[in-house]
């Protein structure tokens, strides 16, 4: 009798603790919590917490990085502002995910067209959709429009235990027919690993790579080896001038302090 009492104590001590875990987790507006596995949402949030927690991630600022070398991003989470430099043209673009208004510098100038400007800043708001997804999407398990599934236990390339979540979406994004595989890791909670399949009903991924070399960048952490495709000159910053946004000269992150990781 004394063991069922344990048993059962156990079992509503850990549901309690799922239900606190939860609780300072909460799912974004219109994510698909009645289609999602409970295991699935459950390991969601112990990503959330293993990568610096939801308070650590709605108090981060500003994030700058290095796309494949092919663009410098900098995002204002809090403003929504974000500003793309293309490394290999003479084109910048700064715009407002939140209401798609931007400039546009290119070849020495202005872009003063207003087709122009809007096709070339729905360009940028679509790259930093795609560039921001590579490297927050542990921090996007609960997003909008995202049903998670739990697949079941599985172990990556590197053949380390990992519980393996699915990702489908539901109206949000340019792409909302993608499908991921999620490989969480048993002893970190990390996300080790995914796969991308452009449809949903694909059986073959486009690609499988590895989530490595998790470094903290102020409170959180952030991953930036892809295999054969990395993103590198992750940066986080509680502030930045505010030309950065405004200027069409590209600035040098390097003079600014970054954010404290204590």
């Amino acid at each position: 009798m004394k063991t069922r009492y344990a048993i059962l104590l156990i079992l509503l001590l850990n549901s309690l603790a799922g239900f606190a875990q939860r609780s300072t987790n909460p799912a974004a507006p219109g994510f698909d919590l009645a289609g999602s596995d409970p295991r699935a949402v459950q390991i969601a949030d112990q990503v959330m917490n293993a990568m610096g927690g939801r308070k650590a991630w709605d108090n981060t600022h500003l994030i700058a990085w290095n796309f494949f070398g092919n663009r410098r991003l900098i995002w204002d989470k809090w403003s929504g502002n974000v500003r793309i430099d293309n490394l290999k043209d003479d084109q910048t673009v700064i715009l407002n995910v939140n209401n798609d208004k931007g400039r546009v510098f290119r070849n020495g100038k202005e872009v003063e067209d207003p087709d122009s400007v809007a096709k070339y800043v729905k360009q940028g708001k679509g790259a930093w959709i795609n560039d921001s997804y590579w490297l927050v999407m542990p921090f996007k398990l609960k997003d909008s429009g995202v049903t998670l599934k739990y697949v079941g236990e599985d172990k990556t390339a590197d053949a380390k235990p990992a519980d393996k979540l699915q990702l489908t979406f539901k109206g949000v994004g340019n792409t909302p027919d993608n499908k991921y595989y999620v490989w969480v890791d048993k002893q970190t909670h990390l996300v080790s690993q995914w796969a991308y399949f452009p449809k949903f009903t694909d059986e073959t991924p486009r690609f499988t790579l590895p989530w490595a070399d998790y470094q903290k960048r102020g409170k959180i952490l952030l991953s930036g080896e892809r295999g054969e495709r990395d993103l590198t000159d992750i940066m986080v910053f509680t502030g930045l001038p505010g030309e950065v946004f405004t200027d069409f000269t590209r600035p040098d992150l390097n003079r600014y302090p970054q954010a404290d990781q204590d």
